[in-house]
């Protein structure tokens, strides 16, 4: 399938993790025991974790919620991410990481998969905590509307 983001997802005990949160692989390749590609449909949103530590902790935390593009639309570079994505959220330290990912666990507690919740949610949290107001929670009527919108608005 041609088309597709891929994404480098690495292993490496208590130094370097990379893992997906949520979203819908189209496709998985094995590199090694530490190493494997994820690819994503174009259009699919997907959130992808990087950690880092050495000898005295963390050193790095970060979640981007990202939407993979079709081969003709723009995209912005992120680190391990082929060719790139259309970026929804971005944030780096632990503190803001960890409220996204409660926000995930939020949406996924109303029995909607995050990887289906509106895009402009995503940047709604990036918003938010960016200036470090208070988010608001997503809602069965905002995914509903959200649904309706893409009926009418492919």
């Amino acid at each position: 399938m041609s088309g597709l983001t891929h994404v480098e997802l690495v292993w490496l005990e208590k130094q370097t993790e990379h893992w997906i949160r949520f979203g819908r692989a189209a496709e998985e390749q094995i590199l090694d025991r530490r190493r494997r590609v994820l690819s994503f449909a174009p259009g699919s949103i997907f959130a992808f974790v990087r950690w880092a530590a050495n000898d005295y902790g963390t050193v790095a935390s970060r979640i981007d919620i990202l939407r993979a593009v079709r081969s003709s639309e723009a995209c912005a570079t992120v680190p391990f991410v082929r060719p790139g994505a259309d970026i929804l959220l971005r944030t780096s330290g632990w503190p803001k990481v960890k409220h996204v990912l409660q926000m995930i666990d939020i949406v996924e507690s109303l029995g909607i998969d995050a990887a289906d919740a509106a895009p402009d949610y995503w940047r709604h949290v990036h918003s938010r905590l960016s200036v470090g107001e208070a988010l608001r929670p997503y809602t069965l009527a905002r995914h509903k509307a959200w649904l309706l919108r893409q009926r009418i608005d492919p």
